[in-house]
């Protein structure tokens, strides 16, 4: 990649730790696929990136909250699966420097920021970027969501951090374009639909070009076809409204299409070409 603003990335982390499972345990199918594109990422560490900031499904505060520790754990935030999962190590660190860069660009903004020193790094983190980038030499910063979910707070949260893609810091949302527990389990063809229905709409949504088209989309996603049926609580699509937001006029380069556990999932880049 040409020396250069660098793109956004929304990745659908899936469940759990599923990186270090048996394929069979989850998804022979669709698991595998994310593995590929996920590891397909690495491609955008380049000497011109300073820093990874992560926007988890699995954070959320009442203001915008950065994660300051410089040398954060594994939050192993998931619960049931065999023990050896509960001790996975992967050696990456933080910066105090690039959280400060964070906080004042979206203090500049006018948000209120908080501070956090000692939560570790949580699934939707660690699990799809240990696929991603297993030997990581940059750090990696997290942000959390606000915990009212509301999509144009986040969209505005993105495009105060679109100069950030100018320094050096790779933005990355992670969540799950489809989220209904009780429809993963589901035996029926209902939930499938409602998921490919939604999907689709979403895809279409993140390629609009006009970015003020796309987010005032987003803004009302709950009257896309399906959209309650797929996000009982929308805190796993919450990140795809950072991302986008974060795009600009960057426009959509890349989707990863596919299921997992049956439902239709995705991913997309905004890269300058």
């Amino acid at each position: 990649m040409t020396q250069g603003r660098l793109p956004v990335i929304f990745i659908p982390h899936g469940g759990g730790p599923w990186h270090v499972m048996p394929d069979d345990a989850f998804d022979p199918v669709g698991y595998p696929s994310l593995k590929q594109w996920l590891s397909g990422l690495g491609r955008f560490i380049t000497p011109d990136v300073k820093a990874i900031l992560v926007i988890s499904a699995h954070w959320e505060e009442k203001h915008v909250t950065i994660n300051f520790n410089e040398n954060p754990t594994l939050l192993y935030d998931y619960y049931g699966f065999p023990n050896y999962t509960y001790s996975l190590n992967w050696n990456i660190k933080g910066s105090s420097e690039i959280a400060t860069v964070v906080e004042n660009t979206l203090a500049a903004n006018g948000f209120d920021v908080d501070r956090e020193y000692q939560r570790g790094l949580d699934h939707g983190v660690f699990v799809p970027l240990m696929v991603a980038f297993p030997r990581p030499q940059i750090p990696i910063v997290q942000l959390s969501l606000v915990s009212s979910l509301d999509p144009e707070t986040h969209t505005k949260i993105g495009e105060a951090l679109q100069p950030l893609r100018d320094q050096g810091i790779l933005i990355i949302g992670s969540g799950m374009t489809y989220h209904n527990m009780r429809g993963f389990m589901a035996t029926g063809t209902d939930a499938k639909l409602h998921a490919e229905k939604f999907d689709e709409w979403l895809v279409q949504a993140m390629s609009n070009p006009n970015p003020y088209e796309r987010n005032v989309l987003l803004a009302s996603w709950q009257n896309a076809p399906w959209a309650i049926e797929c996000h009982p609580r929308s805190e796993h699509l919450t990140p795809v409204f950072v991302t986008a937001g974060a795009a600009g006029n960057t426009k959509l380069s890349e989707v990863f299409s596919n299921t997992l556990m049956g439902m239709k999932v995705s991913g997309f880049i905004f890269a300058d070409s």
